[in-house]
């Protein structure tokens, strides 16, 4: 990092914070990211030879995953094995001087090689700790493998997605994976806040796949619960909030219409030229809508599929009714918006190619998120770290040697 980086990271919010992230491909590693990207100092151990499987994931620019480059921003990459005596002895090393470990283990490996949360507070007793797993660190399924897909079935996701008529389906991302990892990070502050403010002892976050699903399904339960409703699959509709759909335009593509305030959907009917049903006092309010909703789309339906996307659009943004496309790759990265807002970010790769990547989301005033550097190449950092742990050359050599790093 630059001399002017430096300075530049001082400032950032993070500042001063060092992690330690244990684990691979998409939630723990996705949780360490978001504090490497507001300052903190992120030490992120891989496996000699390989590294994380993310480095080969998805599409490749010149053997490097673009993805990888995009999760790893602004992290330290150092080589450890820690199935040896040596490398866990370096983790315990690193843990003295960090603020928070982040890993997504099965339940009951880092234990295993003496890492578990016992064994690295007796080093630490400051150290704050997100365990990412499946299922959690308790109950019975704790020692099951568990992955997102199978998290977003049991938190409920899978059965609310898709149409009734078909099998469920999957968002296009890996959503339990992210939903972990924002709560990981979360529950990490929280833990720090305690700790710095209230002057806390240092504790673990038990972060499970499936929960970080289930706490965003809203009402879900007390709808089961009062009234034994259990909520379908409904397509792009928004069940029990009417009108908002996805509807076809005539020139064969779609927009999103959300008429679903009772201000909106005044504006929305006389936009299309049903001011009938804006003045029908039968549908004032949204019970009542939801009542005839069908009746309502296709009212809907008959206007769009007269006007192309463009002209719908724009009448309804001068109507003041919120509406929009399905966007895709392209139409983001050509979107003035994304631009105003540097949602996409240009950084040149290994090779000289600039490729643009996802801006650093929130938006804090004073101290922004940067991009320092994109995912660094395998253990690019190990030496240097090891060195100014206090690990002599004659050491590090023969780390090297012995295939511990």
């Amino acid at each position: 990092m630059s001399n002017q980086s430096e300075a530049t990271a001082k400032k950032m919010p993070l500042a001063g914070m060092k992690v330690i992230e244990l684990g691979t491909l998409i939630a723990g590693p996705y949780a360490a990211s978001l504090l490497a990207q507001f300052g903190a100092e992120v030490i992120k151990i891989e496996s000699p030879g390989n590294g994380d499987p993310l480095r080969n994931w998805r599409k490749l620019h010149h053997g490097t995953s673009l993805w990888w480059y995009s999760q790893s921003r602004n992290k330290k990459s150092m080589t450890l094995d820690l199935r040896a005596p040596e490398g866990q002895q370096i983790v315990r090393d690193l843990v003295k001087t960090a603020d928070i470990v982040i890993e997504n283990f099965r339940p009951g490996t880092l234990e295993k090689w003496g890492l578990g949360w016992e064994q690295l507070k007796q080093i630490n007793p400051a150290l704050v700790m997100v365990r990412v797993s499946g299922y959690g660190q308790t109950g019975p399924y704790k020692d099951r493998p568990g992955f997102a897909a199978i998290a977003e079935s049991m938190g409920g996701l899978r059965s609310l997605a898709g149409y009734p008529d078909r099998p469920p389906v999957r968002v296009g991302v890996s959503i339990g994976d992210t939903l972990a990892s924002l709560y990981g990070v979360i529950g990490a502050l929280m833990a720090m806040y305690h700790l710095k403010v209230n002057q806390g002892e240092g504790q673990f976050i038990d972060v499970a796949l499936y929960e970080a699903v289930f706490g965003v399904m809203e009402s879900l339960i007390p709808e089961f619960s009062a009234f034994d409703f259990v909520r379908e699959r409904s397509g792009a509709s928004l069940p029990g909030i009417a009108p908002s759909n996805t509807y076809l335009c005539a020139d064969g593509n779609y927009i999103i219409i959300a008429g679903n305030s009772d201000s909106i959907y005044k504006r929305l009917m006389h936009a299309i030229g049903r001011s009938d049903l804006a003045d029908d006092p039968s549908l004032a309010h949204n019970e009542g809508r939801v009542q005839q909703v069908d009746m309502l789309d296709q009212a809907i339906t008959d206007w769009t599929t007269r006007h192309p996307l463009e002209d719908a659009l724009a009448i309804l943004d001068k109507a003041e009714v919120p509406s929009g496309r399905i966007y895709t790759a392209k139409d983001i990265s050509s979107d003035p918006h994304y631009e105003a807002r540097e949602m996409l970010e240009p950084h040149t790769l290994p090779n000289g190619d600039v490729v643009h990547f996802s801006g650093i989301v929130p938006k804090l005033s004073g101290t922004p998120g940067q991009t320092h550097w994109l995912g660094p190449q395998l253990g690019e950092h190990t030496d240097q770290i090891l060195h100014d742990l206090g690990y002599a050359q004659e050491r590090i050599a023969a780390l090297h040697e012995q295939g511990v790093i």
